[in-house]
């Protein structure tokens, strides 16, 4: 019996085994520092069953792509350059995606090699932003794959009963938006339906124009505003998948300088998947998710000389959503750790004072201006209105209107903000059915290269 019918190969910074009896996780294939390699992701093994596909990222761009490795770590090959993930299909070709496209060649599993010229197999086929394709071959020869993977949408003004008025922007899958301090400018995050990618544009709301912010191959995301509107704070994967936080002019210019960097989040206390949630009113401190191990956690980031990220908030669960009160004497989270996702409310800095906000299930929690009021979604997809008194003390949350957004309750996708005062919302409303995603299935897929 081949060794990969014992061994199972598991992504993450690096490449790991373990045996599918159980026991130890070992490292199989580790990152090269001085390749600048950020992750090892998506192993497959080869039918050997000692060799497997694997795809690197890195920050060095022709370091980056889909590589053959080898249980014992002598072997470490690279096939097809570019962000992208392959598959060994049993007729002997490696399938691949080039933007939306993917791609066909020819592949001695022996000898680790391409032949011949890559060709096309199939267009308009998805991608994640992680590089990830969603396509599967099976041995008979039947190849499967989704087609786009963004779900499009409109950012859309709405008032407290609901009425739409007009939008902001052009249509896109928005996977994250924030408005400036002064209403004026949006700052938001659009995946690139062709790559994959993702960056942040910013639309002038007075001028009704838009300009990227970033520029990829990365993903560039979770855009939070600096108190006085002139800095914007995002994370990015451009150092190789590992995630940072950058900062950069509101104004578009100047230079991007790291705020927590790639040789922080490698000191074992963070991880690759850092969402950022919010720059508190007073300046002081960012806030962000982060797993350290099976779920999420509250982090801070005190802007500072030294700005060491800190645990804030750890429970059972995931932590999400954190949003800092206007006096930035609380914070208003999601966590699930009863089961379901609920509102709930912790003082800051962090005492025992705890409150659940929400009743029936509620996720992204957000303040109006002055505090006297907070705002988020149901698990049916209502949004909620919650007055707050002196102490603080928290009123019975009032259902405002039905809303319609893609999914539920997530850590990488914003589906509303309010307005300063509360009196109109920006929701990103699906123009189609988020959960319609077509899955084309062709049937020996290799009969047209014979």
């Amino acid at each position: 019996m081949g060794a990969g019918r014992h061994d199972h190969l598991l992504r993450g910074t690096s490449i790991l085994r373990v045996s599918s009896s159980g026991g130890m996780v070992t490292p199989v294939i580790e990152l090269d520092a001085s390749r600048q390699e950020g992750s090892h992701r998506y192993p497959q093994f080869l039918p050997d069953g000692r060799h497997f596909l694997f795809s690197v990222r890195s920050s060095v761009a022709d370091q980056t792509g889909v590589y053959a490795g080898s249980l014992d770590g002598k072997t470490k090959k690279l096939l097809i350059h570019g962000y992208t993930t392959a598959l060994y299909a049993p007729s002997g070709h490696l399938l691949f995606l080039d933007g939306d496209t993917l791609m066909g060649q020819a592949f001695d599993a022996e000898r680790l090699e391409l032949r011949g010229q890559a060709f096309l197999v199939e267009g308009g086929v998805g991608r994640s932003s992680l590089g990830y394709g969603p396509f599967s071959v099976s041995g008979a020869g039947t190849l499967a794959y989704a087609g786009a993977l963004s779900t499009p949408g409109r950012l859309t003004w709405f008032d407290r009963g609901g009425t739409p008025s007009e939008s902001a922007g052009s249509l896109g899958d928005y996977t994250d938006f924030r408005l400036s301090p002064d209403e004026t400018r949006l700052a938001a995050s659009i995946a690139d339906p062709k790559t994959g990618f993702i960056d942040i544009w910013i639309t002038d709301l007075t001028r009704h124009s838009s300009a990227p912010f970033t520029f990829g191959p990365a993903v560039n995301a979770s855009p939070v505003w600096s108190p006085d509107g002139a800095r914007i704070i995002f994370r990015t994967t451009r150092s190789g998948g590992v995630t940072e936080f950058y900062a950069k002019s509101a104004g578009g210019g100047g230079i991007e300088e790291p705020v927590v960097a790639q040789t922080v989040t490698r000191l074992g206390v963070l991880s690759l998947a850092m969402t950022l949630w919010d720059w508190s009113p007073d300046g002081r401190y960012l806030l962000f998710s982060t797993t350290t191990s099976s779920a999420s956690d509250l982090w801070l980031v005190p802007l500072a000389a030294d700005p060491k990220p800190a645990s804030f908030l750890t429970a059972p669960g995931d932590q999400w959503h954190g949003n800092f009160s206007p006096d930035s004497k609380l914070v208003a989270y999601s966590s699930n750790e009863s089961g379901r996702f609920e509102v709930h409310v912790q003082s800051f800095p962090l005492t025992d004072r705890q409150w659940t906000v929400s009743t029936t299930g509620g996720y992204e929690p957000r303040w109006r201006a002055d505090g006297r009021e907070m705002y988020y979604l149901s698990s049916d997809q209502k949004l909620m209105a919650v007055g707050v008194g002196p102490g603080p003390s928290f009123g019975a949350p009032t259902e405002l209107f039905q809303v319609r957004v893609a999914g539920g309750a997530s850590q990488n996708r914003t589906h509303y903000v309010p307005s300063r005062d509360g009196r109109r919302f920006l929701i990103n409303t699906p123009t189609g059915d988020p959960a319609m995603v077509p899955i084309t299935v062709v049937l020996n897929w290799t009969a047209a290269l014979k």
